[in-house]
């Protein structure tokens, strides 16, 4: 039951890279057809889920308002959306996984989405790009609370979670050295005034982790408060706000990327545990692999399973993998982008799973510009720990891949 190195290639650039292995190089023989594909998407732009988004005393003024209800998807982010989806109408085509022109067969793609408002209408807006016209439903939970895809409520101990999180490498204490520079950035953006003290100490905040019954632990303290002010802010700049409104116009790109650094650190307490990760991104995982192998029930030609950010780290931390997606940092999630995986065939019949992310770069999707193959969404292959071949190593035979995920999937991580 499926429901669901930065780089920029071109839609002619990526056909001839996935299939440029050869014979006699150690990796496959003859070039790789794309079969499958399985998309995890993260929703595109939102406001803030609530107001205030940081603590009352953490910045000098009020956050910038919104016409958007909080938590739910922009109409500047649903166009985000549909001009991905234009976009991979084209690649697909030119692939040859899905017709250039017209609708495509009945089953061949499905769409599955998180209960949230905003991950039904990314998945509804994306689909409607890529399939214009042609009535191509959503599906997703009725009501948010019965989301066992994209919100697992089963299988985590929360005290055995809590010390999963604890180990994790260098510590929660640790962080605010390792990122006092983007703290400094985060603090001047926030208001801060080292003489007055005027909506400072977000930095000298202790961080720590809190244990939840049955759920993954919280991230409390400064890195959080810092991880969602960085949020924030790059929202209203990808929301394509005037710059004299985000970050109360002390904000420039550069400044959003060294506060994003915070993104990925809160995802590495949270989910990123082999405990924790093995068993909230278990049900993404399962549909992925069941959808790559072409189950009975289990999706087309493309699977699209579009949810939140926590998911593509959870699933991050359930390969071991990393990625870099456009301009964002390391293991940072974008509005609207996919962590995806391709089925490929070669010459002799033999499948290979190859893992990518793609997503518009920080402009692209400010400026609602149009993605062609001239200005594409970055297309980055990355590694699966365990897997690759000689010479490509981020080719994974099938066969590998299946035991990999299927391994983890039987037998999590004990603690």
């Amino acid at each position: 039951m499926v429901r669901l190195r930065y780089a920029l290639m071109t839609a002619a650039l990526v056909p001839l890279l996935a299939g440029t292995a050869h014979a006699g190089t150690g990796g496959p023989a003859g070039d790789l057809k794309l079969e499958r594909m399985v998309m995890v998407m993260r929703h595109s732009v939102r406001p803030p889920t609530k107001a205030p988004a940081t603590p009352a005393g953490t910045t000098a003024q009020p956050w910038g308002t919104w016409t958007t209800p909080y938590g739910e998807l922009t109409p500047h982010g649903g166009e985000g959306a549909r001009l991905m989806g234009s976009y991979y109408r084209t690649f697909l085509g030119a692939r040859g996984l899905l017709p250039r022109e017209g609708c495509a067969a009945s089953g061949d793609i499905v769409a599955w989405a998180s209960g949230k408002q905003r991950a039904i209408k990314t998945a509804e807006m994306f689909v409607e790009g890529l399939q214009p016209g042609c009535g191509l439903t959503v599906a997703h939970p009725d009501i948010e609370d019965n989301d066992p895809i994209f919100h697992p409520a089963e299988g985590i101990d929360g005290d055995l979670a809590l010390k999963a999180a604890q180990r994790q490498k260098p510590g929660v204490a640790a962080e605010a050295k390792v990122h006092a520079k983007d703290f400094a950035v985060l603090q001047r953006v926030l208001g801060c005034d080292p003489a007055t003290k005027a909506g400072c100490g977000i930095a000298g905040k202790p961080s720590h982790l809190t244990a939840n019954k049955g759920d993954t632990p919280d991230l409390g303290g400064a890195l959080s408060i810092a991880s969602t002010a960085g949020q924030t802010v790059l929202l209203e700049y990808v929301e394509g706000k005037p710059m004299a409104e985000v970050g109360w116009g002390r904000a420039s790109k550069a400044d959003i990327q060294a506060m994003l650094r915070f993104h990925p650190v809160k995802f590495h307490y949270e989910v990123g545990a082999p405990y924790i990760a093995e068993r909230y991104a278990a049900p993404v995982a399962k549909e992925v692999l069941n959808a790559l192998k072409g189950e009975a029930g289990t999706g087309g030609k493309l699977t699209m399973l579009v949810g939140h950010d926590t998911n593509i780290a959870a699933l991050r931390g359930f390969l071991g993998a990393h990625f870099t997606a456009a301009d964002y940092p390391q293991d940072d999630p974008p509005p609207g982008g996919a962590m995806g995986f391709e089925l490929l065939k070669d010459g002799t019949g033999q499948r290979f799973v190859r893992a990518f992310y793609t997503a518009q770069s920080m402009d692209q999707l400010r400026e609602l510009q149009p993605l062609t193959a001239i200005n594409p969404p970055a297309y980055a292959y990355f590694p699966v720990p365990g897997c690759g071949v000689k010479g490509e190593p981020t080719l994974c035979p099938l066969e590998t891949f299946q035991k990999i995920v299927g391994g983890k999937l039987a037998r999590p991580a004990k603690n």
